[in-house]
C-alpha cells in the first residue's frame, strides 16, 4: 500500500496520550514524525505499571513509528533546534498549557514565521475560550466534568469512569482528522491553518444524544449500567454462570428473542409492541426476560442467540479478547520489532485501505534515541552536536 502521508513531516511536542495518539495515526499513514521530548522525557513513559520491557503500556500504545529527540526548550540553543525542525515540518503539534508556547516562542505566529504554510495543531483540556481555558485536565477529570461519568456505572454505586481513555484517544482522533482536513485545504489553497481540539469538546461529543435528550425533555440521565434507555431490550442479562449482552434493537429482533426463550406471548403484549413502548415499560419487560435467561448457562444462551439470529455476546475480559479467533482474524494485533521484547506486538490503526491496515513498523522510540541522527540531518556537525548535548540543550541515548 502506498503510504498517503509519505511526503508529510510532523514536529510533535505533545505528551501523555491525546496528542501522541494523533501523531501515531499520522505516522501509520506514512508521515515522518519527530517527537520532541523535554529533559526527563514524555511523562507517560512513567505511567505504570504495567510495563513491557522498559516502556509503560500507556506510552507504548501511542508512540509507534516516531523518532525521539530530547530538547530543553528553555534554552536558546534548544529553541534554535526546534525552529530548524519546524522549518522542515508540514505539521506542528503542541499541547502546552495556555501561554507557555507564546512565552517560549513556539506559538502559531512564531512557527508560521519560519514555515508560512504550516498546519499548527493545539490540544488543550478546556479549549481556547471560557473561564477554565488556562487549566490543565486529564481524561477522567474531563469525564467527570462533562457528565460522561454520571451516565456510567450502575444506579446507587460510586462514580465510574469509562474503562478506556476514550476522551484522550478520541481527542487524538479528532486532531488527526483536523490535521488531514487542513492538509487538504493547503493542497487546494497553498495556505496553512491553525487547528484546535479540546478534551472537553470530545467528551461532550461522546454524550451528544444524552445532551440532546436532556434539552428536549428536561430529564437528567443517570447511570445506566449496560443498557441504553432509548432501546429495549438492549443490555446485559444474567445467566446461571455470568452475563450475556443482548441487543434486540428492533421489533423483529425482539420477536426472535422471545422465540428463543419460549416467551412468544410478549410479542403481542400491548406494553411491548414497539420499541418506544418497550423502552417506556423497561422495568416491566426486563424481569420477564431475566426470569428465562438466569436459568441458562452463558453458553446455552449464546447458542440460542446464534440459532435465532439474535445479536448477543458474552462479557469478555481482556485475556479472552487477546485469544479470541475473531479478534485474531481482524489482524489488529501485529508482531513488531522491539529490542527489549522478543514477542512484542501492538494494535494496528483500526481501519483498512485497499484491504491493508496502514501502520509504521518502527517501535515506540527510547527517550532521545534519535537525537544525534535528527541533529545531523538538520545540518549540525559532530562538534555542534556534542556541544548541544554537553550544554544540556539536547540529550541523546
Amino acid at each position: 500500500m502506498t503510504a498517503p502521508l509519505s511526503d508529510i513531516r510532523v514536529c510533535d511536542l505533545t505528551q501523555n496520550l491525546a496528542g501522541p495518539y494523533c501523531s501515531q495515526i499520522l505516522a501509520d499513514l506514512g508521515a515522518t514524525v519527530i517527537k520532541i521530548e523535554p529533559p526527563g522525557g514524555d511523562m507517560a513513559r512513567a505511567w505504570g505499571p504495567p510495563f513491557w520491557g522498559s516502556g509503560s503500556a500507556l506510552f507504548l500504545s501511542v508512540n509507534r513509528g516516531k523518532r525521539s529527540i530530547v530538547l530543553d526548550l528553555k534554552t536558546e540553543a534548544g529553541m534554535d533546534v526546534l525552529r530548524r525542525i519546524a522549518r522542515e515540518s508540514d505539521v506542528f503539534m503542541q499541547a502546552s498549557r495556555r501561554g507557555v508556547a507564546q512565552r517560549l516562542g513556539f506559538d502559531y505566529d512564531a512557527i508560521r514565521a519560519v514555515r508560512p504554510n504550516v498546519v499548527y495543531a493545539s490540544v488543550s483540556a478546556f479549549g481556547t475560550e471560557g473561564p477554565r481555558k488556562n487549566e490543565p485536565g486529564y481524561d477522567p477529570l474531563i469525564q467527570a466534568y462533562t457528565g460522561l461519568m454520571s451516565t456510567t456505572g450502575h444506579p446507587g454505586m460510586p462514580p465510574t469512569r469509562v474503562g478506556g481513555a476514550v476522551v484522550d484517544y478520541g481527542t487524538g482522533m479528532w486532531t488527526a482528522l483536523a490535521v488531514l482536513a487542513a492538509l487538504r485545504k493547503r493542497d487546494q489553497t497553498g495556505e496553512g491553518s491553525e487547528v484546535d481540539t479540546a478534551l472537553l469538546d470530545t467528551s461532550l461529543g461522546w454524550i451528544s444524544y444524552h445532551l440532546t435528550g436532556y434539552m428536549a425533555t428536561g430529564q437528567v440521565p443517570g447511570p445506566m449500567g449496560s443498557g441504553v434507555p432509548a432501546i429495549a431490550p438492549y443490555e446485559a442479562f444474567p445467566t446461571s454462570d455470568g452475563h450475556v449482552m443482548i441487543s434486540a434493537g428492533n421489533d423483529a429482533l425482539f420477536a426472535r428473542l422471545c422465540s428463543a426463550l419460549g416467551i412468544e406471548e410478549l410479542v403481542a403484549d400491548p406494553r411491548f409492541l414497539t420499541n418506544p413502548l418497550r423502552s417506556s415499560n423497561h422495568d416491566e419487560l426486563i424481569p420477564l426476560i431475566e426470569e428465562h435467561t438466569k436459568v441458562l448457562t452463558t453458553a446455552q444462551l449464546l447458542e440460542l442467540g446464534t440459532t435465532y439470529s439474535v445479536p448477543c455476546s458474552a462479557i469478555h475480559d481482556v485475556a479472552q479478547v487477546v485469544a479470541d479467533p475473531q479478534v485474531e482474524a481482524s489482524a489488529m494485533f501485529v508482531a513488531a520489532p522491539n529490542a527489549e521484547v522478543d514477542d512484542y506486538r501492538d494494535l494496528s490503526l483500526p481501519l483498512r485501505m485497499d484491504g491493508e491496515r496502514p501502520r509504521d513498523q518502527k517501535p515506540p522510540p527510547r527517550q532521545g534515541e534519535h537525537t544525534k541522527q535528527v541533529l545531523a540531518e538538520l545540518g549540525f556537525g559532530e562538534d555542534e552536536i556534542r556541544a548541544l548535548i554537553d550544554s544540556g540543550a539536547a540529550e541523546a541515548r
